[in-house]
């Protein structure tokens, strides 16, 4: 897995938390469940990059 990949989808997973977070503290369902979403997301992208990880390994 590229770093670059790994940085995105930290960095999707950081954005998701403070928008969830920013919804629990306004009240508003609609950043908490974007928030959620961008989490889901990130979460994700690591795990096809662990794939691609791992299928590289098998190839190598």
């Amino acid at each position: 897995m590229s770093l670059k990949d790994r940085a995105k989808a930290t960095a999707k997973n950081v954005e998701g938390k403070i928008q969830e977070t920013a919804g629990n503290v306004t009240g508003d369902p609609k950043d908490q469940s974007e928030g959620k979403a961008k989490q889901a997301e990130a979460k994700v992208r690591h795990t096809v990059e662990d794939v691609k990880d791992e299928a590289k390994k098998i190839v190598d």
